[in-house]
């Protein structure tokens, strides 16, 4: 099955965009928020007097990071890439121009990146969805995207090296989930069960063919399958339906993929690979790649306050709204369980998050249970099962 998972990127055609004037007085100084609509709809700025994501760690599997990108280079861990090299690497340090026959470098996972946690409040380009958490950059993709093999390498190695959310960008064409479901092909998903094995949130693209179901690897239990919407909260006319067998879907911003660059979504991108919307190392994007990562951002919003992937997914879904009725927890094909909601999110994770256990006179303090991430000892009360 090589290269047989491909980028899901849209890249949306524009003539012009001047960014709206008038930002709230509370808005970050970041000079591109203005365009931001994504981390608005899912009310991002309002989630972060609770929790910025400050000590998590999203792992972004995709086709590698600019390691250098001004609004990245702080929020940055250690990353590895597995492109050509999935049976013996990692060959090389996640940056997008690393790995073997990987080809001509793209922009895409740097785009991916800054969505879900680019430098906020530092006076240049984006703001992230999760301000303070810190970005793993797992190359898996080349110019030609990916095998299977290169991207449960990419799972695995992030699971064990600290990740607390796998975000994955990617995905294959339709059909595909029949192989897995058969186990012909098998080693996405039982990555995707390893990380979850180990506390670890896996959030997916489902997909841009407007597809009745979920992609591979989107489609398996236990992975978080994104549907995108526009500027308006409508379905994205190229957006997978949002349907797979355990119903763990749910919908994020993602862009129109129109004409028009301002009803797409903008992002960090390497220096020198913009198209005609963006420049001095910003582009907007449309895809259901680009809704996945507002996800997992609020993912690691939740993340900090001390949920496993379990507890992630319970409040995420629990709190996504619909579009119009403003309904909670309540499934539809088309949205999942709506539009993903930080500010919901954070606020119900606070009254379920672990406790830290007051020490009496006579013992010393005890730790949290942690997030069950089988990471040191942040898993005291053992990795949890996942939905």
């Amino acid at each position: 099955m090589r290269r047989a998972v491909l980028l899901l990127s849209v890249l949306a055609l524009a003539l012009t965009f001047a960014p709206a004037a008038g930002a709230q007085t509370a808005a970050p100084n970041d000079p591109l928020w203005s365009a931001q609509w994504g981390p608005r709809q899912i009310h991002a700025d309002q989630a972060w007097g609770a929790s910025t994501g400050a000590g998590a760690v999203i792992a972004v599997v995709d086709s590698g990071v600019d390691l250098s990108h001004p609004d990245l280079q702080g929020q940055l861990v250690n990353g590895a890439t597995f492109v050509g090299c999935a049976a013996n690497g990692p060959c090389g340090n996640g940056d997008y121009t690393s790995g073997k026959d990987a080809g001509e470098p793209d922009g895409h996972g740097t785009h991916v990146a800054g969505i879900a946690a680019a430098a906020t409040g530092n006076g240049i380009g984006v703001a992230g969805v999760a301000p303070d958490a810190k970005i793993m950059p797992v190359k898996v993709l080349g110019e030609e995207g990916g095998s299977f093999e290169e991207i449960a390498a990419g799972i695995r190695w992030a699971t064990d090296n600290g990740a607390d959310v796998i975000n994955m960008s990617l995905g294959g064409l339709p059909g595909l989930q029949v192989l897995e479901i058969t186990g012909v092909v098998r080693e996405a998903r039982d990555a995707i069960a390893y990380a979850n094995s180990k506390g670890v949130a896996v959030v997916v693209a489902s997909g841009n063919e407007s597809a009745p179901l979920c992609a591979s690897p989107s489609f398996n239990n236990g992975a978080l399958c994104v549907g995108a919407t526009d500027p308006n909260e409508l379905k994205a006319w190229y957006s997978n339906l949002t349907v797979k067998p355990d119903l763990l879907t749910i919908s994020a911003p993602g862009g129109a993929g129109t004409f028009f660059c301002e009803d797409d979504v903008v992002s960090t991108v390497p220096r020198g690979l913009e198209g005609f919307c963006g420049a001095d190392g910003y582009d907007y994007y449309a895809g259901t790649s680009m809704a996945a990562p507002h996800v997992s951002g609020v993912a690691a919003l939740l993340s900090a306050l001390g949920l496993d992937n379990t507890g992630i997914y319970d409040v995420l879904t629990a709190t996504a709204r619909q579009p119009v009725t403003g309904l909670r927890g309540v499934y539809d094909p088309a949205y999942g369980y709506g539009i993903v909601d930080a500010a919901a999110a954070v606020a119900a994770a606070g009254s379920s998050a672990p406790a830290v256990e007051e020490p009496t006179a006579e013992e010393p303090a005890k730790a949290s249970p942690g997030k069950g991430s089988g990471k040191g000892n942040s898993n005291a009360g053992g990795p949890k099962k996942s939905r």
